[in-house]
């Protein structure tokens, strides 16, 4: 009977695993794939003289009017305001001990599906506003052909960081694994076996790509009016949840210098070894 149970909590929490992955993945192409090759035909705030400047104007007041952008605007907004309720509310104490009492060891993979569905609910519903202008927009050589690769090789370095971040945060962990395989292995909960201090990092962390996300979120070839409501919204959003203080931030430098100085032992004894082997001098590997 344990082994059937322990059999089910691993599937349960392998499959979620595939299904927050590849929704991330799907999150990553909505902000900023698309947002950075998605048409930019339609006109955009540019500079110009005062012709320019009443054209934009006249532009933006016609479609502030639009009952159908106020509808488009609205029905965003709920998306991201279903997500943040989802997000914050079972990131609560009081929530976030109800959902451990009913299922236990499956709370933080719970926590992790609601948040991929959310976000799969807000990228299929998501309404792009097609009829107002754009508040700017590239669209003059040679930048039209430029700036969309350089915008689009600084996301993926801003990813790239995320994703390196969340590893370094424990990934599995992050997404339920951890927990499942300590109680399959009878070892408890890994958040107890932490320090008080990684434990007070954890309440206190929300968002520890804040900046990258930041990137991520406004720099775009051109800004639409719902990728604006888009950016703001979870600009607002993650200032808001970042309450990081001082002690926090030495726990964090002291956890990264500890990981640096451990892959600095592991290429020293990797050296040494080859030195050993006959690959170079050994003396050279240990200075």
């Amino acid at each position: 009977m344990a082994m059937l149970r322990s059999t089910a909590l691993a599937g349960l929490s392998l499959a979620n695993f595939v299904f927050v992955s590849w929704s991330a993945a799907e999150f990553v192409a909505f902000v900023s794939l698309r947002q950075i090759y998605r048409e930019s035909g339609r006109p955009g705030a540019a500079a110009g003289g005062p012709e320019t400047d009443l054209r934009a104007h006249v532009e933006w007041q016609s479609a502030l009017r639009d009952r159908q952008v106020l509808q488009a605007l609205f029905f965003n907004l709920v998306l991201l305001a279903a997500f943040i309720l989802q997000h914050s509310v079972m990131a609560a104490e009081t929530v976030r001990n109800w959902t451990l009492a009913w299922f236990g060891v499956l709370q933080r993979s719970l926590y992790v599906f609601c948040t991929a569905a959310s976000l799969q609910l807000l990228m299929l519903y998501w309404q792009p506003i097609q009829t107002a202008p754009f508040l700017w927009n590239v669209s003059r050589e040679p930048w039209v052909t430029w700036f969309p690769l350089v915008c689009f090789i600084i996301h993926v370095i801003a990813w790239l960081i995320i994703f390196s971040i969340v590893l370094i945060f424990d990934y599995a962990e992050l997404m339920g694994l951890k927990q499942v395989y300590y109680r399959c292995l009878d070892l408890g909960d890994p958040m107890v076996l932490k320090s008080q201090k990684a434990q007070r990092l954890y309440c206190h962390l929300r968002h520890p790509v804040f900046l990258e996300f930041l990137v991520i979120l406004w720099l775009v070839p051109s800004l639409s009016l719902d990728r604006l409501l888009l950016s703001a919204t979870f600009t607002l959003y993650m200032i808001c949840g970042h309450s990081l203080d001082h002690q926090d931030y030495r726990y964090l430098r002291s956890q990264l210098n500890k990981k640096f100085e451990l892959f600095s032992r592991e290429e020293t004894a990797c050296g040494y070894l080859a030195a050993r082997n006959g690959v170079g001098d050994p003396a050279e590997h240990l200075e």
